[in-house]
């Protein structure tokens, strides 16, 4: 090698103990277009709440956006608007508490012990 030439830049076999930069490129995007698959599923996805014993029935996708809400008419008396504001409420909080079920699950395999809201560290783990 003379002066003029500049060395080859070392090779992942010369360098050990380095992750290949390729591999981890193909592990990264193959990650993506499974994270946006299981967002694209959870979106599609229907969780039915109900209360007062299914008279209220309020169905959110999997992402918590309220779809559908089904009143019984026996519970639609003017004089006991405020039970009935009560039981949208529970079914609906019922229906998202399963959706936010739902999305932990399908998530957790992306989130590892950082999607963990049960511990004293709090979702991100610190």
């Amino acid at each position: 090698m003379n002066a003029e030439e500049t060395p080859d830049p070392p090779s992942q076999a010369q360098m050990p103990g380095l992750p290949d930069m390729q591999s981890l490129l193909e592990q990264a995007t193959a990650m993506q277009q499974q994270l946006l698959q299981a967002q694209q599923e959870l979106g599609d996805a229907r969780v039915t709440g109900t209360a007062g014993g299914g008279v209220v029935t309020a169905t959110v996708s999997g992402t918590g956006e309220l779809v559908s809400l089904v009143i019984d008419p026996s519970v639609c008396d003017p004089a006991e608007v405020e039970t009935l504001a009560d039981l949208v409420v529970a079914a609906v909080h019922d229906a998202t508490t399963g959706a936010m079920r739902l999305a932990s699950d399908q998530m957790s395999a992306f989130t590892g012990p950082f999607g963990d809201e049960s511990g004293p560290t709090g979702k991100l783990g610190f």
